[in-house]
Order: structure tokens, then C-alpha cells, then sequence
């Protein structure tokens, strides 16, 4: 084989590239890292990793996940399933760094102010989830990146359930906040700080 995928296996269904991985099969193995390695990175860069952390991380959960692929049933969907070893080898790293404390309340970084920027008011999910403490963060794209459960994610964190509930309300609050579209006419005056004149 030249690299290049082949096309039943291109066109095959996850849960079917899965079987053919857990009965030996590395290049159906491939073609599920080829589909899925990008949302992964993706995940893990959200979560706080750096460009080079998230592509280690995301190898090492890959590997784990061909070690493992027997385990995975087709209940969910495999993104999802690679998703959560690779949140769960990221939350590890994190306590061996001792980076992320849930219990201790963090600085929260400054949002920028109106005008910096030339898109200071357009605003991607990435961005503002840098905008997040770093507890926030990590609750929240384990929640809704890794499709944990609030449980989950405070058995993963090592931390009680109602300080990762408390991390997630909060992060989700400052994202809409964050998020929300600059209103038209008054509210648009409003937010950059112009006297509304009535």
C-alpha cells in the first residue's frame, strides 16, 4: 500500500473500520486516525494544550485507542470514544504538571478591550475559551468536546461533582456573554461605551 487509503476502506463505516482494527488490521486503524486525528487536536487545543502537546497527546491517545479499539462497541460514535482517552491523557498530564488546581480559584485572564483588534467584536470559540480560567476550561471541553458527563468529568478530575458543575455554569456563562452578538442601535451604542441619546 502507497499511504493512500483504499477505497473500501475509505468508504467504510466507523464501526466497521473498528472491527477490521480489532482484528488486526493497521490500515483500517489508519483511516479512522486519518478521519478523526484533526477533531482531536482540535479538542485538546481547546483544553489548553499547546500546538505540540496536542499532537503528542493526540498520538498517544490513537495508540492507546488501537490498543484498546476491542473495547469500542459502536454504542457511540468513534470520535466521541477517541475523543475521551485523548481528553483523559490530557487531564493526566495535567496532574502530573499540577497546571490545573479545580479546588483553588485561578486568575481569570483580561478580556481585550472594545476596539483592539481589527475583529474585536467578532470573536471564535477558541478565542473566547482562552478567555476561560483554566478549570473552566478544561470542564467545559470535557463536558461538551469529550462528551463527558458531569460525573465523568469530576471522576477524571479527581474533584467533587459540584465544583466541576460550578466550573461548567460558570464557563458557559462568560462564552455567552462572550459570544453573544453586538446588538444594532442603542445596544450597539451601549457596548462601545457611546451616550445613547433618547
Amino acid at each position: 500500500m502507497t499511504g493512500s487509503t483504499s477505497p473500501a476502506l475509505a468508504s467504510a463505516h466507523d464501526v466497521e473500520l473498528a472491527a477490521l482494527a480489532a482484528a488486526g488490521s493497521r490500515p483500517a486503524f489508519g483511516e479512522l486516525v486519518r478521519r478523526h486525528s484533526s477533531a482531536v487536536r482540535g479538542l485538546l487545543r481547546r483544553m489548553g494544550a499547546d500546538a505540540a502537546l496536542a499532537d503528542d497527546l493526540a498520538q498517544d491517545a490513537f495508540l492507546a485507542g488501537f490498543e484498546q479499539v476491542a473495547d469500542f462497541r459502536g454504542e457511540g460514535a468513534f470520535q466521541g470514544w477517541i475523543k475521551r482517552i485523548a481528553a483523559r491523557l490530557y487531564v493526566r498530564r495535567l496532574r502530573k504538571d499540577a497546571r490545573v488546581d479545580l479546588m483553588s480559584e485561578t486568575p481569570e485572564p483580561h478580556p481585550p478591550h472594545a476596539g483592539e483588534g481589527a475583529a474585536a467584536d467578532r470573536i471564535d470559540l477558541d478565542e473566547a475559551l482562552k478567555m476561560l480560567s483554566a478549570a473552566e476550561r478544561v470542564c467545559i471541553s470535557l463536558c461538551y468536546g469529550a462528551g463527558l458527563s458531569h460525573a465523568e468529568v469530576a471522576e477524571a478530575l479527581n474533584a467533587p461533582l459540584g465544583t466541576v458543575k460550578s466550573h461548567v455554569k460558570r464557563g458557559l456563562d462568560k462564552l455567552k456573554q462572550r459570544l453573544a452578538p453586538v446588538g444594532r442601535g442603542e445596544d450597539e451604542d451601549q457596548v462601545a461605551g457611546r451616550p445613547v441619546h433618547g
